[in-house]
């Protein structure tokens, strides 16, 4: 009679789920990271691409005016992800708007602010980002450490209050 049984035991089955979940534990952080990074790596072309079409915009069809997103978009500018007629637009996990102002008399030139904004902040695993960006007329790109985008400041200095240039 022979007694040799074919199959896994018990503790081999557990050794083996305990070693997929150790891989496990270590890739999944690294690869949310690589997803965050690549978020923001798109959050900052967008933003660069809005700023670019808007100098594009004013020079060509804008007659001295800048659009709003849903103009760019119309236009052929910037692409309908992040070109839509809502407040915000949302764009690989980032929150795009734009308030546009108008030269009034000649005294105020015309002027844009654009803004990124993570979905959902946070400085752990469950973040879309973990930077806010923000680009105006003049064309650098800022960023801040938090939720909250950089913002711009009066009508003769455009340089944002808060943030770091890219």
């Amino acid at each position: 009679m022979n007694t040799k049984q074919n199959g896994f035991s018990l503790v081999e089955i557990l050794i083996v789920i305990v070693i997929i979940g150790i891989i496990a534990a270590v890739a999944i952080p690294n690869l949310l990271a690589s997803r965050r990074s690549a978020n923001e790596a798109s959050a900052i072309s967008s933003v660069k691409v809005i700023s670019t079409s808007q100098a594009t915009y004013i020079s060509s069809v804008g007659r001295g005016e800048y659009a709003t997103l849903n103009q760019l978009g119309t236009g052929g500018f910037v692409d309908n992800v992040i070109a839509c007629s809502t407040p915000l637009c949302t764009k690989s996990g980032y929150n795009f708007a734009m308030t546009v102002s108008a030269e009034v008399l000649g005294v105020s030139p015309a002027q844009f602010n654009v803004t990124g904004v993570p979905v959902l902040f946070a400085l752990d695993y469950t973040a879309t980002g973990t930077r806010s960006f923000y680009s105006n007329e003049v064309g650098v790109t800022y960023y801040t450490q938090s939720g909250t985008a950089p913002s711009g400041v009066s009508v003769t200095q455009r340089r944002p209050t808060s943030g770091s240039p890219l």
